[in-house]
């Protein structure tokens, strides 16, 4: 049997064990009831489908045994969410199912299709907007197209402060028709902002209210005091875009909105042609909620097209963490994220009990794909698909440390899922948040692609009111984390596996990560990242790899008695520095991942899948010198296979690092980790086979050395040195030669 197969296999009977308890009438067949996108009346049989309202009734009037609805292939269009309550609900043993039919594969959607498009003299194409929607996003022929945007702004030029902002005149905002249709789009370490213009008054911009105010200091809720990542914080580096003006369209796969007009401007890309293309806009919320429900299973059905609208809003987008943002012009002091705000989610549960959802696919979504909240119960997402979604894929649970016991999200499950380019749009978001969840199990998932931290579980940066809560016994097992952290979003301090608070008897165990902020700009991005009072969480059997920063952090003081014990990595890290907490027993700094971590690698995920294993590193054989030392800063440390150590030179003219290797080597490739300060900028690499370097290949890089910056080098050499331009110091990480 082949590892997918049996992987599949192991798949099905896990989720097997994760449904709801099957009927105790389970000789009785259940009654089926048929549904389709064009269906009309209330006979719901096959010959005779009915519409989804009709079928929801239908569904209600059964009794004493399992119903199953099913729905025919096709396009449900929904103006308002497929809403299932109580009285929606399985009772007395039973279950109610709402799936796919037999080989179809419908889609409900929230998404209008835009039509009647002409074409303008610069290449450009216009269609009206109905009335009611307000085009955020537009897939083309299902390909999103992006918001005409512009280039970056810095703070010396956009100069935030908490009532607004210069640059209105270097920027060219203040000549734009309809500024007051345009955002700026600002990332500040872990959170990511957008607000609209509101008024431009000379070189000054004023934004919407409270969007503004809530992105900016003084709210006394933007999380905890210490908290310096606002947008007139020392750490505002500028705005990363303006969007959503024509005179920034020009850009092919481009489009602008224009909310006076009511039309969409698209700039089409080589071979479309928007006489016949099917462009599309998300306008309905929320597609399916499931409000008190309970033994409900949702099999099969695709999930496109559903908006998030309060970044429309003058509330619009102010990121705290995840994917919550913070809204409301006013509200209590809370510096525990206890009021944040999740995003529109195309599917929703509230308070359910044994809810299923399985096999399901949402694609090309506006906001975020599932939330679990409000007290949700044994309920699971198992064997489903998110792709090119604007904010997260799945949320679980709610941001209050200590809720009423009807209101604590327990025993849930996120399993075999594929999640793979979320955070489209708002890209401090997650591909799998949880808030306070007790045993609470993410097991087998498959994230590839994202901006910022793949799964995070926990909440409340060790504030007193949040200290003590109902986090425990949490399972994060066996899932594969892959370019997570993505650096072109610039989204930092994060993790692969992000986690927050006490939780007695979580535990971290099987997962392979590799590439977590890899070719980051600054020594940033870790693989499993213990943050704040994360305490009482066992790391082990772990396989991370190629990771930008730390395979493990934990480090504050009061984050407390954790375990990373029996884990692979192919570097090092410092330490854990909470009391009590412990490293043991690790293979770190490999240059070849042993067998045993290769089968822990090769089965996790939805479908296992390939590894990506470290290549054998010359440099560790070699003898490295440097031109100079500065304090304890030796040679050695960028040749020791750990990440976190560092070699720095004095500053001085052509300041240089190399490595003998012994012998001459084919050198195939060469890695340059930038140090802690990112110090080495404009450099030479150079590759001889005499000491002297007089037959050196030279292989010039211009700007700073990322984590890492990679060479293709093929050629001969015994050196191997990184020489600076000019005057300076020469500090690295490490420098991995690969034959």
């Amino acid at each position: 049997m082949t590892r997918t197969r049996t992987a599949a296999v192991l798949a099905a009977a896990t989720i097997a064990l994760l449904a709801p308890v099957p009927s105790v009438h389970a000789a009785e067949a259940p009654r089926v009831l048929y549904a389709a996108a064009d269906g009309s009346g209330a006979d719901c049989t096959a010959g005779h489908p009915c519409a989804l309202p009709a079928a929801q009734d239908a569904a209600r009037a059964v009794h004493g045994r399992d119903v199953r609805v099913e729905l025919a292939d096709g396009t449900y269009e929904l103006t308002a969410p497929l809403t299932l309550t109580g009285a929606d609900s399985g009772a007395d043993g039973h279950t109610v199912t709402w799936a796919a039919a037999p080989g179809a594969e419908p889609v409900l959607s929230g998404g209008r299709t835009l039509r009647d498009w002409s074409p303008n003299a610069d290449g450009t194409w216009t269609a009206p907007v109905p009335a009611g929607v307000t085009p955020r996003q537009l897939f083309v022929d299902g390909t999103r197209a992006v918001r005409a945007r512009g280039a970056a702004c810095a703070a010396s030029v956009c100069d935030a402060t908490a009532t607004g902002m210069t640059g209105a005149t270097a920027t060219g905002i203040a000549s734009w028709a309809r500024p007051a249709d345009a955002e700026a789009v600002i990332r500040i370490r872990w959170r990511n902002y957008h607000c609209r213009i509101t008024a431009v008054t000379g070189d000054q911009l004023t934004f919407a209210q409270p969007c503004w105010a809530n992105s900016a200091s003084g709210t006394g809720r933007t999380g905890p005091a210490w908290d310096t990542t606002t947008v007139d914080s020392t750490r505002y580096k500028g705005v990363a875009f303006f969007e959503n003006a024509s005179e920034l369209l020009d850009a092919p796969g481009e489009f602008v909105w224009d909310s006076a007009a009511r039309t969409v401007t698209y700039l089409p890309r080589p071979g479309e042609d928007m006489a016949h293309a099917r462009a599309a806009t998300p306008a309905t919320e929320r597609l399916m909620v499931l409000d008190g429900a309970h033994d409900v299973r949702i099999e099969g059905i695709g999930f496109a097209h559903s908006a998030y609208r309060q970044p429309d809003t003058d509330e619009g987008y102010a990121g705290t963490q995840a994917g919550l943002t913070l809204t409301g012009a006013t509200g209590p002091v809370d510096h525990a994220g206890r009021h944040y705000t999740k995003p529109a989610a195309a599917l929703t549960v509230r308070g359910g009990r044994r809810i299923a959802v399985d096999g399901a696919d949402f694609r090309r979504l506006g906001g975020a794909g599932v939330v679990f909240e409000a007290g949700t119960q044994d309920s699971s997402i198992t064997r489903s698909a998110f792709t090119d979604l604007s904010s997260g894929a799945v949320y679980v649970g709610d941001t209050e440390p200590n809720p009423p016991a009807a209101l604590a999200g327990e025993r849930n499950t996120v399993a075999y899922n594929t999640i793979r380019r979320t955070g489209v749009e708002y890209t401090d978001a997650v591909g799998i948040w949880a808030g306070y969840e007790a045993e609470l199990t993410v097991d087998h998932n498959t994230l590839d692609r994202l901006p910022y931290s793949g799964i995070s579980v926990g909440w409340g940066w060790n504030q007193p009111e949040a200290q003590q809560s109902v986090l425990r016994d949490n399972r994060i097992t066996a899932n594969r984390i892959t370019n997570v952290m993505l650096t072109e979003y610039d989204q930092h301090d994060g993790g692969a596996i992000y986690t927050q608070g006490a939780q007695p008897g979580t535990v971290v165990s099987g997962n392979y990560i590799n590439r977590s902020a890899y070719g980051n700009t600054e020594r940033d991005g870790n693989g499993v990242y213990l943050d704040e009072q994360s305490s009482h969480i066992l790391v082990t059997g772990n396989v991370i790899t190629r990771i930008g920063y730390k395979w493990v952090s934990n480090w504050a003081g009061y984050g407390i008695d954790n375990l990373a014990t029996g884990n692979w990595t192919d570097t090092d890290a410092p330490a854990l520095s909470g009391r009590g907490s412990a490293m043991r027993d690790n293979a770190t700094k490999l240059d070849a991942l042993p067998e045993a971590a290769l089968r822990v690698a090769e089965a996790a995920g939805a479908e296992g899948g390939r590894t990506e294993r470290p290549r054998p590193d010359l440099v560790r054989i070699g003898t490295a010198t440097q031109s100079s030392t500065s304090g304890t800063a030796a040679a050695a440390a960028a040749g020791d296979g750990d990440t976190s150590t560092d070699s720095r030179t004095l500053a001085e003219p052509g300041a240089w690092w190399q490595v003998d290797l012994g012998s001459v080597q084919h050198v195939g490739q060469v890695e340059v980790w930038n140090n802690a300060s990112m110090t080495t900028a404009g450099f030479d690499i150079q590759l001889a086979t005499a000491p002297d370097f007089s037959d050196a290949t030279t292989v010039p890089v211009t700007g700073r050395a990322l984590r890492p910056t990679v060479l293709d080098t093929d050629t001969q050499a015994r050196y191997v040195r990184v020489r600076l331009h000019g005057t300076g110091a020469v500090g690295l990480s490490e420098v991995w030669v690969h034959p």
